[in-house]
């Protein structure tokens, strides 16, 4: 459930992020109130992007560790702690490439509200960061609903019959 919301913070994030564009392109200059309000969205978007990725990763850290206790205090199978890292190494990469293009973006976007950066510049940082953020998304979702359902598979096997024991009928 903590997963689902975090994706959702993330869409909201894109969405921020979309809202932040369509701003920069109604620009008539490098200052004024629009300039403000397009730094105003293209920062919060940003914040929550970071926000949540890295808390994804962070719950997939904890989920982890939970798992990798309740293999080893409860005798399961080894390769279920493989199938968290396995999670980890699906999402870590594209996750950080998104959170890179996005501070990226709205680094080099004060580069060009001086002059010192050409916009194509942040224009082409801008496309990329929305494409990764969406393969981002797509990659985060898929975990998330794999992760649920490792951590259901093993809540049902700890809430059976206890291991060794054939259940009474």
């Amino acid at each position: 459930m903590m997963g689902r919301a975090l994706l959702i913070v993330g869409a909201m994030a894109t969405l921020g992020l979309a809202a932040a564009a369509v701003l920069g392109y109604m620009l008539q200059g490098p200052v004024g109130s629009e300039m403000s309000r397009h730094v105003l969205v293209a920062l919060a978007s940003c914040l929550l992007l970071l926000f949540s990725h890295c808390w994804i990763m962070f719950y997939l850290i904890g989920t982890g560790k939970a798992i990798k206790e309740a293999v080893n205090e409860n005798g399961l199978e080894p390769f279920l702690i493989e199938e968290t890292k396995r999670f980890k190494n699906a999402s870590y990469p594209s996750l950080m490439l998104a959170m890179t293009l996005a501070i990226a973006t709205f680094v080099l976007g004060g580069g060009v509200a001086t002059g010192a950066v050409p916009s194509w510049v942040h224009h082409v940082l801008f496309y990329a960061t929305v494409v990764v953020q969406a393969r981002a998304l797509w990659i985060e979702n898929r975990v998330l609903v794999e992760n649920e359902r490792l951590m259901a598979d093993i809540n049902g096997r700890l809430s059976g019959p206890p291991r060794g024991r054939r259940a009474e009928a």
